[in-house]
């Protein structure tokens, strides 16, 4: 593959990977602060003369990754979890090493693409290399083998130096990402322990290792003194945290969608994951909840559009009409046999006419639907409703705030000010870097997490 098909694989791909994540960060100040740091690494790089494309994700996801043809992506999430400059730039340095060793080109394979659009994926998946494959059948997810990785790491740690850069803050923040992915494990109850076999660790030798590895064998890489971190914290002040409102964002069991004004409470003990194209409720005893919003209106009969327009008639059952909250609504029951096992599907229906939308929810039950999880669905069915104008008004995102450490401030005390829900002193602890015993020093800049 010649360089020039790289930049019009690229150039293709592009618009639809923006979309995929559910759009691009729109705040100017730091896509330039990001783009700066971009571009300046690449010049360095044995690739200077393309053109390079640096690309802020509006995701919560902790997620980096390139494809061919000078088009990197760091995600919201990832921006929010660095404390650095020179943090920052070595996940982005990494992945113009991916493109300028030509690994994102080799990787470019028809095993690569469903429906047209090939995602690679970074170094700094983290664990959501799961969440990136469920989004669509249309994202494809595959790790770099081992030697290119090494060799990212290598040329990543070549553009640093070239920059000036301290070397040693690449290492510190990927133990801040493996703390993040255990954490991120715990949020959604799956082992802590076992993050090794979930996340971008599995299909890669021990990340750290890795890193210090290609930094001690080029004794000729010179280590820098620039870290950047007062100035990036400034940059990074009141940038939103977590979902944006817009695109729906999740309070407890309560998902609130502001700019299409529903929200919907899913039952006790399910972890929800919130994509751009749906929302994925899961139960450790197998039951999943998706609900997503239908691509056409259809102002039909309902129980048509189920057997008709969204699902084969195969297997579907007991369809009725039912009304949720004044919407027209309608459901039906199917059957899914497989040889692994049977399971039972629920789905719900729901028009909106005021604003022309159909919205879906599908229930899944690995064997028999109980009747426990039969009212669990029930109830979550019959939570959905609109929203007023006043109600949407109030759904504000929550937002990183920079503080300076007081006198008297503990750990305990900054993080038990945050606007979340669980493991608060868990996330303080890891948004800011700070190791499970670690005190704070007064008039050190740290992050919270204000509603």
């Amino acid at each position: 593959m010649s360089l020039k098909d790289e930049i019009n694989i690229g150039r293709r791909e592009h618009p639809k990977i923006v979309k995929a994540y559910g759009g691009a960060y729109k705040e100017q100040r730091l896509n330039r602060y990001i783009s700066k740091i971009g571009h300046a690494l690449s010049r360095t790089s044995e690739l200077p003369n393309i053109k390079w494309t640096f690309t802020i994700l509006d995701t919560p996801q902790i997620n980096a990754f390139a494809v061919p043809g000078g088009y990197v992506y760091v995600t919201r999430g990832l921006i929010s979890l660095a404390s650095s400059e020179a943090e920052i730039s070595g996940v982005i340095a990494h992945e113009i090493g991916h493109i300028t060793a030509r690994h994102t080109a080799q990787r470019y394979s028809s095993s690569m693409v469903t429906s047209g659009l090939t995602m690679a994926a970074g170094i700094f998946l983290g664990s959501i290399a799961g969440d990136v494959a469920d989004l669509a059948s249309n994202i494809a997810v595959k790790s770099y083998s081992r030697s290119q990785e090494f060799e990212a790491d290598t040329l990543g740690v070549r553009y640093l130096s070239r920059n000036g850069y301290d070397l040693t803050a690449v290492p510190k923040f990927l133990s801040k990402l493996r703390a993040n992915s255990k954490l991120e494990a715990k949020r959604q109850k799956s082992d802590p322990l076992r993050v090794d076999n979930t996340d971008i660790f599995a299909t890669h030798p021990r990340t750290l290792d890795r890193v210090k590895r290609a930094i001690k064998n080029k004794k000729s890489f010179k280590q820098g003194q620039r870290t950047g971190s007062i100035e990036y914290l400034k940059l990074i002040h009141d940038m939103p945290y977590g979902q944006n409102p817009d695109k729906g964002i999740i309070k407890g069991r309560l998902f609130v969608h502001s700019k299409l004004r529903f929200s919907f409470e899913v039952p006790h003990n399910y972890v929800i994951l919130n994509y751009p194209n749906r929302l994925v409720s899961r139960h450790s005893n197998g039951n999943i909840i998706q609900f997503d919003t239908a691509k056409k209106y259809f102002d039909g009969p309902l129980k048509k559009y189920i057997s008709g327009h969204w699902l084969s008639k195969k297997n579907i059952t007991e369809t009725e009409n039912i009304t949720v909250n004044g919407m027209e609504g309608a459901t039906a029951k199917l059957q899914l046999r497989k040889r692994s096992g049977n399971s039972e599907i629920r789905v719900v229906v729901i028009r909106n006419n005021k604003n022309n939308k159909i919205y879906r929810f599908i229930f899944k039950s690995p064997k028999l639907i109980t009747a426990e999880s039969s009212l669990n669905f029930r109830k979550t069915t019959y939570s959905f409703r609109n929203l007023s104008e006043t109600d949407t008004k109030k759904i504000k995102p929550n937002r990183i705030q920079v503080i300076p450490v007081k006198s008297g401030d503990t750990v305990k005390i900054l993080s038990n000010i945050m606007n979340i829900n669980r493991f608060k002193e868990e996330t303080f602890r890891v948004l800011n870097g700070l190791a499970p015993s670690e005190k704070l020093r007064e008039g050190r800049l740290v992050k919270i997490i204000v509603g």
